[in-house]
């Protein structure tokens, strides 16, 4: 049985506007076309594990916070994780919590 994921790549593949664009009523859905694709769900995780994933999180905050959901030290906690996240160069964690971990980790010794 071959398999249905074998293969090149669509030019849409785990791009965040294509695969799970903002709909007229603020919120994200997937068009028909990505439902019926036999690679939405990993086209979907990689396209949340990148700067569009991000961007959708940060709606998520700002919509429970508009709602009254979420107090805002919740929010901002969230948000500063959130942010922290992300690997910078090279893999690394980049922001505030990686300074205060090299920080924490002292002067390095060659």
């Amino acid at each position: 049985m071959a398999d249905p994921e074998a293969g090149p790549l669509p030019e849409c593949f785990g791009r965040i506007e294509y695969v799970f664009p903002l709909g007229e009523d603020g919120l994200r859905h997937s068009p028909p076309g990505c439902l019926a694709c036999a690679r939405k769900t990993a086209c979907l995780r990689r396209a949340l594990a990148g700067e569009g994933g991000v961007r959708v999180r940060e709606e998520r905050l700002r919509r429970a916070w508009e709602s009254g959901t979420m107090p805002f030290w919740e929010r901002w906690a969230r948000q500063k994780t959130l942010h922290a996240r992300p690997p910078g160069p090279e893999g690394r964690i980049r922001g505030w919590l990686a300074r205060r971990r090299r920080r924490a980790a002292g002067p390095e010794e060659d």
